[in-house]
């Protein structure tokens, strides 16, 4: 299989994955605990003019929602699961939803501020700069964006390195740092790598940190 084809598999089949836990996914999950989250939360949103207007993306069912709104912000949230979204809009009928993915955000200086909370680790490395820049465009000058990310330095090399061997045994186009022993399709790229595709689409690092899970960053749009 060519890795173009794979890749669009991967994400369909992630879609699907999100589809069918939407109903379910609050109780099974629900908001993280940990500190970090809710710290970077609140210093983002600190950062902001009241009432902004935000960018929630990949939204799921509104796991961060209540934070932001208790703020006073104007959120429009998005995904590319119907099933995520579907709990999302029972749970906050009073926000605007729309069926986006994050490949495919289009908007334009509409935005003070915007986050996407783990959800990054289901972009393959060639969209990262895809949806950076797509961030980037959606943001107003000086708009800030709120993101984790599953790095290498988070996973267990060895774990990482057995889910590489095992996908290309089975002939599969993976590059180090896809993990297919996931439910869903993982990549975790260097913390080195993250830092030079923000760079890349315009954006200079106000904060980042080393989370339990995740790795924090806070970015500002350039000029």
């Amino acid at each position: 299989m060519d890795r173009i084809t794979w890749l669009r598999d991967m994400r369909r089949e992630c879609q699907a994955h999100y589809d069918r836990s939407g109903p379910r996914y609050d109780e099974e999950g629900g908001v993280y605990s940990n500190t970090t989250h809710q710290q970077f939360l609140g210093y983002f949103s600190s950062l902001l003019p009241q009432r902004s207007r935000i960018l929630d993306a990949a939204c799921g069912t509104g796991r961060y929602l209540s934070f932001l709104l208790e703020q006073e912000h104007s959120i429009i949230g998005i995904d590319q699961s119907q099933g995520m979204l579907a709990r999302a809009k029972a749970t906050f009928p009073g926000v605007h939803f729309e069926n986006i993915g994050l490949q495919d955000i289009v908007y334009r200086e509409v935005f003070d501020g915007a986050i996407c909370v783990d959800a990054m680790e289901n972009v393959c490395p060639e969209d990262w700069p895809i949806v950076l820049g797509n961030f980037h465009r959606a943001l107003k000058s000086h708009g800030y964006l709120y993101f984790t990310a599953e790095t290498i330095e988070h996973a267990d090399e060895n774990d990482l390195k057995q889910a590489f061997d095992g996908a290309r045994h089975a002939g599969l186009p993976v590059i180090y740092g896809e993990w297919l022993d996931e439910e869903i399709y993982h990549y975790h790229p260097t913390t080195q790598q993250v830092v030079e595709w923000a760079q890349q689409a315009g954006f200079e690092i106000v904060s980042e940190t080393c989370g339990e899970i995740y790795y924090h960053y806070i970015l500002v749009r350039k000029v």
